[in-house]
């Protein structure tokens, strides 16, 4: 069976190597280049449309 210190070393492993993950995922993100633009349609879908005027 494991023991208690092992399973507070592994917890303390896995929850640091998880919190770096997390930075080096937002890292990553905030760092992206956008590589393609949006479709003409994904564009339109985004982009609410104006409001006509009376």
């Amino acid at each position: 069976m494991i023991s208690d210190t092992s399973l507070y070393t592994l917890a303390i492993f896995l929850g640091s190597a998880a919190m770096l993950m997390i930075v080096v995922y937002h890292f990553l993100e905030v760092n992206a280049q956008d590589s393609e633009t949006l479709s003409e349609k994904r564009r339109a879908d985004a982009i609410p449309a104006a409001k006509a005027k009376n």
